[in-house]
């Protein structure tokens, strides 16, 4: 039976984790350590800030850490949680496992280290992030290199570096992007052969519980499942699953698209208020974010294919009725 301790399991990744973790016939003692009380699994949870170090005495020696904390939306404020929350997290999560001789850590990571990489980038890509989420978790991912370096023969670190993360519940990217499809009133800006990968829940908290088997080492994967849509063909996909036509009916050069971003960030700069349309927003939608991974050289076979899990979080979110579920906001 192994202890493991899950720091952020509030969350829609952690929660799922931890779901699939205590249905494993009595394999994990399972405790989780987050900022907000998890609704789903409030007895296994303790309240701690990671910023806080003396708040970690609840951690003891353990199998493993899993840290999912982070501050990861596009609009945190101030800018300063990014690097508290992030890197500061991570030191004091480096010197817990150091005080309580704890050898295995998985981070999750974020393909945001490459920032606009190219096509394809895999685990070995240029870094070059172009936010604060990104810069503070490539500096995150150094502070626990330097934690497994002191010790090598015996400390394991994993590092995920998932794509955009999507499932049933969440209210992120994705979901914006399937509700405005749902709605009828999808505005397609650019040409639309733009590439995503893209990420599901299920398939991503299962890699974090088979990631506990690695061997010591540092082990870093992206996280991506195939194949890469265009969005010309999801926005076709979610149509057809609704019973609509796959038509595209209205559709934006990304120049037009772009200068609306911009107007709404002068509007929200003005007003002092967050708006879903930016610039920022405009621009990541446009791009190719098509990414490549050796997850497949592990053994790992994800549980859920990429097109059953879009039709499950379809027919979750806008066919049956679930407005009494619990839902998670992330980007």
């Amino acid at each position: 039976m192994k202890n493991i301790f899950i720091i952020g399991g509030s969350g829609f990744v952690g929660t799922r984790l931890i779901g699939r973790l205590i249905n494993k016939n009595n394999s994990f003692i399972v405790s989780n350590i987050d900022k907000v009380l998890s609704l789903a699994y409030p007895q296994f949870t303790k309240i701690v800030d990671i910023r806080q170090f003396n708040q970690l005495i609840n951690i003891h020696k353990c199998d493993a850490l899993i840290n999912l904390a982070a501050e990861h939306r596009d609009d945190v404020t101030p800018r300063s949680l990014y690097d508290d929350v992030n890197v500061e997290g991570a030191r004091n999560i480096c010197k817990v496992a150091k005080d309580k001789n704890i050898n295995k850590i998985i981070f999750t990571s974020s393909v945001a280290v490459y920032g606009f990489a190219p096509l394809g980038t895999n685990e070995s890509g240029k870094i070059a992030p172009f936010n604060d989420y990104g810069r503070t978790k490539w500096e995150a991912e150094n502070i626990y290199k330097e934690w497994q370096s002191e010790d090598p023969e015996n400390r394991t670190l994993v590092i995920v570096r998932p794509t955009v993360i999507f499932g049933e519940r969440n209210r992120g990217n994705v979901f914006n992007l399937l509700k405005q499809i749902s709605s009828g009133k999808f505005v397609m800006v650019g040409d639309g052969l733009n590439r995503k990968s893209m990420a599901y829940v299920e398939n991503v908290a299962a890699f974090l519980e088979y990631s506990l088997s690695f061997r010591p080492g540092i082990h870093i994967y992206n996280y991506i499942d195939k194949p890469d849509f265009t969005m010309n063909q999801l926005v076709g996909l979610v149509n057809k699953l609704l019973d609509r036509s796959e038509e595209i009916k209205i559709r934006l050069p990304f120049w037009i698209g772009f200068t609306i971003g911009k107007i709404f960030d002068a509007l929200s700069f003005l007003v002092k208020k967050k708006f879903a349309i930016s610039s920022i927003r405009v621009k990541k939608f446009c791009a190719n974010s098509v990414y490549e991974s050796a997850i497949d050289k592990t053994g790992f076979v994800a549980p859920v294919p990429l097109m059953e899990a879009i039709e499950k979080t379809v027919r979750y979110e806008f066919i049956e009725d679930h407005k009494s579920e619990q839902v998670f906001y992330t980007e």
